[in-house]
């Protein structure tokens, strides 16, 4: 069993500092290092990005160099690795093992401390929960600090740059609206209407854009002018989207008539999900001991209930049918019936649950075959327990999930090579010609469910995608575009839509 079920120990030195949020610097008692070339800074960059998961070495080749390695890609890794090395531990004594980048077969972690880096800090003060302005002022005005230009524009070519960086500036944009909350609650609301009109006029599709710019100015004492922006938002909304505002804001807009006091409007991110019940995880490995190790997981923690195990497809199959888990972990490499053909068989039955492929770095080629039949996505074995945990939960939530390491290469190498009727996609795939993957154009989607599915491509979540658009239920309108397609999960979405070229691997 993999070491990384298990928690690993991070450096407690707090000497070394990585700073992402513009250009990309490293720092070791306050002096910068010299983190060499392009290449070996992407190197160093990609392992931050994985936040001390292992990144296999093959995929650093694959990622550093996007269709073009050298002629001996590995040796330049390690030769980039070696000085990397020498850069972040200079005093560490030949032979004795490196402790920030370390060996974590099949290739390379990054260890470091929340505090040493600045996106992680970022990260954490964004999502504090907290809700008196001033603290919440505090929090986000610490957090937008930290940003000193965009995120890893260095590597902005290289396509899981560009999809972290879109992520951290998803999150900043989140910040941003959140301070100028604050901000109009603290009564500093007529100082902020020029940097809110700025922030609405950049992303008109942001509902938050639009209440606290109509919120500010109405707090402000100017009614004429929080009409006119809503009026502004549901014309752009019509001319775009085919939708109208949202209920919030139409219910904003009725207070600005009937010129009620300013109280505060509703939060996007203080809305309460419902409650959701345990989800019930089935673990299928044909190794004891790493089921065994995934049952530790899962029992540790409170929401998560682990349901049964399997060690071998047939097994699965059937464990599926007499348990009803609502998430199965299943190895992709499987005796009796391999883990791509059981899920299949999983996936078809009546109400089927959420199926997570689990992998050592197989066949890429199965694994984007498993997405276009409908797993919701796949994790590595080395990855560590909270993030085991935290796919489980993103799955039964019918939120995002395919593991950051591996998906870009994967729509990179397959997407290209899009399948567009049913026979091809069956010989792709290795399915039945009534294939559950994606087939067919695009033609009969509205602009705003094309909207949607470019959301869902680029990674946001439910709740990212319903501040995007401005409703309160996106959970619903990812939902409508499944049915609509005929697909069973929102991997399928991500697959269409680079398929069918509405968006392209490292696009926005």
């Amino acid at each position: 069993m993999s070491k990384s079920i298990y928690p690993c120990e991070v450096p407690t030195s707090t000497r070394l500092s990585f700073q992402i949020l513009g250009p990309f610097q490293a720092h070791r008692d306050g002096a910068a290092l010299d983190l060499g070339g392009l290449r070996q800074l992407a190197v160093l960059a990609r392992l931050l990005v994985a936040r001390g998961r292992a990144v296999p070495a093959s995929l650093l080749v694959d990622e550093i160099w996007p269709g073009r390695p050298p002629a001996q890609p590995l040796a330049s890794i390690q030769g980039y690795v070696s000085r990397l090395r020498r850069a972040l531990e200079p005093d560490r004594p030949p032979r004795q093992e490196a402790t920030v980048l370390v060996n974590a077969p099949p290739g390379y972690a990054l260890r470091a401390d929340a505090e040493q880096v600045d996106a992680w800090r970022f990260e954490s003060e964004v999502r504090r929960a907290c809700d008196e302005p001033r603290q919440v002022w505090t929090y986000m005005e610490a957090a937008l600090a930290l940003w000193r230009g965009p995120a890893l524009a260095e590597l902005a070519n290289l396509p899981w740059a560009a999809t972290e960086a879109a992520r951290l500036e998803e999150l900043r944009l989140v910040a941003v609206e959140r301070h100028a909350d604050a901000g109009i609650r603290l009564g500093m609301a007529a100082a902020l209407v020029p940097d809110l009109e700025a922030h609405a006029c950049a992303h008109p599709l942001r509902e938050e854009a639009w209440r606290l710019l109509a919120s500010s100015l109405y707090s402000s004492g100017r009614l004429g002018d929080a009409l006119g922006a809503l009026r502004r938002a549901r014309a752009f909304w019509r001319e775009e989207l085919g939708l109208d505002l949202s209920a919030e804001l139409r219910a904003l807009e009725a207070d600005f008539l009937a010129q009620r006091p300013a109280g505060r409007p509703w939060l996007p991110e203080q809305r309460r999900a419902p409650e959701r019940p345990a989800p019930r995880v089935l673990v299928a490995d044909d190794q004891a001991l790493v089921r065994a190790g995934l049952r530790v997981v899962l029992d540790a923690e409170p929401d998560v209930r682990f349901a049964g195990e399997a060690a071998d497809g047939e097994e699965a199959v059937a464990a599926v049918r007499a348990l009803r888990p609502d998430v199965v972990l299943l190895d992709i490499q499987m005796p009796r019936l391999d883990g791509l053909a059981s899920a299949r068989r999983i996936l078809a039955g009546p109400r089927p649950p959420k199926v997570i492929m689990l992998t050592t770095f197989g066949s890429d080629e199965n694994l984007y075959a498993a997405l276009r039949a409908g797993v919701s996505g796949f994790i590595l074995k080395t990855s560590p327990p909270e993030q085991l945990v935290a796919a489980v939960r993103a799955a039964a939530a019918g939120d995002a999930l395919i593991d950051p390491a591996v998906t870009t290469r994967l729509i990179a190498a397959f997407a290209s090579h899009p399948t567009t009727d049913s026979a091809s996609f069956a010989s792709f795939a290795g399915a039945p010609l009534e294939p559950a993957g994606p087939v067919g154009g695009l033609d009969g989607l509205s602009p705003g469910q094309l909207t949607v599915l470019r959301l869902v491509a680029r990674g946001l979540s439910d709740r990212q995608i319903g501040q995007v658009m401005g409703f309160a239920d996106a959970g619903a309108l990812v939902g409508d575009l499944l049915s609509c397609l005929g697909l069973l999960d929102r991997a399928q979405l991500v697959v269409l839509a680079y398929e069918s070229g509405l968006v392209t691997p490292g696009g926005r």
